[in-house]
């Protein structure tokens, strides 16, 4: 299969190093495994799991790694892998070993059972460092990362490029207080990689997000995600843009309603909704200040808030007055109208160095209180800093030269979700499979602006 895409029906898998042009690619796959101690067997009884049939749960695994080993990308992130089952991970630390891959797992916090296992391919990286990051939170959730090096012939353009991947599976938000934390928890990982990279004075370098993210296009972290210079390379191969997020929705009844929307997972509760993305921040993007766009983050789920209850900006800036008779928002006021949207005044709510960073950021003059005009600046308009639509924020000109990633091809398994159906005699995971091709490519180095 080497020097080609290999295409199975309507379904292609990255099973080479090179395209057809004898360019030199890597592929990556990210896959939520559904770990045996969730996968109900029975829908009369849901206590009872596949954890408790060694067969079912041994033969479904045998099968995954069957597939995995089959499109042998560069990169493998999985997610709910049971690291809580010794002879389980004995299977994928041999197997994938046999293979060529160095693997590194990371269970949950609290002995949850379940956790994460990344690998990559020694024909294609050196790992240069892997970190654990443990989110503590309400979740039990953590991230992996790996700081990689690629190997001839992918770093044809650099002899040293390098790369950062992150695994990652966020909380699934059971209730609309859990919104909050599944965007800390990502604010959480951009931090740590911003300091990582301080910490060991990186350059700028591709920076690859794998995971189940547990929410859509139309989410805030969504929208995080691409304030700071991310594309979801999903939708980047297949020309999806950031308008289409009415395309890509949960589908009730197991249909699509549209004819063209993506899927990547059937939860639960019986939806189909697409959750599952490889980000890609390429060294030429221009990347906002981590801080400001977590403030626009928030300030995006308070708009939100305050509209879903049909305020208009007057009202909302009435609302944020609470009993102050002046023409503007105090600190206290500000804090109310925070608990009463329920951001803050539970364990899962804004802490207080958030509150007070949300407060700097909206206090635009730094007098201690909030008029009208930076209101309307900062908390109503929803456009003062999002990237607008066939903006590339890329860097142009004279820059010094470094090596990014484009997308040559993104495919999801089964193929039936690609059309926004999920196909009932599937039975791997309650995930899809998705695995994108990257190929190297030379580009201007950019910088952090505010």
């Amino acid at each position: 299969m080497k020097g080609r895409i290999s295409k199975i029906g309507s379904y292609a898998i990255s099973s080479s190093i090179k395209d057809q042009q004898q360019q030199p690619c890597i592929s990556c796959t990210t896959f939520n495994i559904l770990a045996p101690i969730y996968k109900r067997l029975s829908q009369k009884d849901q206590s009872i799991r596949e954890s408790d049939n060694r067969a079912y749960w041994l033969g479904r695994n045998h099968r995954i790694l069957d597939w995995l080993l089959y499109e042998r990308s560069s990169i493998i992130c999985l997610q709910e892998f049971w690291v809580g089952n010794e002879e389980l991970v004995n299977l994928y630390e041999k197997r994938l070993g046999d293979a060529g891959y160095l693997s590194y797992k990371l269970g949950r916090t609290n002995n949850r059972g379940d956790g994460l296992l990344t690998a990559v391919h020694k024909d294609y990286f050196r790992v240069v460092n892997s970190r654990d990051l443990l989110f503590n939170d309400c979740g039990d959730r953590v991230a992996q990362l790996l700081h990689v090096e690629l190997a001839a012939p992918y770093s044809q353009y650099d002899a040293h490029q390098e790369v950062l991947i992150v695994n990652t599976h966020l909380l699934f938000p059971h209730d609309s207080t859990l919104s909050i934390v599944r965007l800390q928890q990502v604010y959480k990982i951009l931090q740590y990689v911003e300091s990582y990279q301080k910490e060991v004075n990186l350059s700028p370098m591709p920076i690859i997000l794998c995971g189940d993210w547990n929410g859509s296009k139309r989410g805030h972290v969504y929208k995080f995600l691409r304030s700071q210079g991310f594309v979801s390379s999903y939708d980047t191969a297949h020309r999806y843009t950031d308008s289409d997020a009415h395309k890509v929705t949960v589908f009730l009844h197991m249909e699509n309603t549209f004819g063209y929307a993506w899927v990547s997972h059937r939860n639960h509760r019986g939806n189909i909704c697409a959750v599952d993305f490889i980000w890609l921040l390429n060294p030429n993007r221009y990347r906002k200040l981590l801080k400001t766009s977590w403030s626009e983050a928030v300030f995006g789920m308070f708009r939100y808030l305050l509209r879903r209850a049909s305020l208009t900006a007057e009202d909302a800036f009435a609302f944020m007055k609470t009993d102050n008779d002046g023409d503007y928002i105090t600190f206290l006021g500000f804090c109310e109208t925070l608990r009463q949207l329920n951001l803050t005044g539970h364990c899962n709510g804004l802490t207080t160095k958030e509150i007070k960073d949300l407060w700097i950021q909206a206090d635009i003059d730094g007098n201690g209180l909030v008029d009208y005009k930076e209101f309307h600046q900062r908390i109503w308009n929803q456009t003062w800093s999002e990237q607008r639509e066939g903006e590339d924020g890329e860097a142009k000109g004279n820059q010094e030269q470094t090596v990014g990633f484009s997308v040559k091809n993104a495919v999801l398994f089964p193929p039936e979700v690609e059309k926004g159906m999920w196909p009932e005699n599937y039975s791997l995971s309650d995930h899809a499979r998705l695995t994108v091709v990257f190929s190297p490519i030379r580009m201007p180095r950019s910088q952090l602006v505010s």
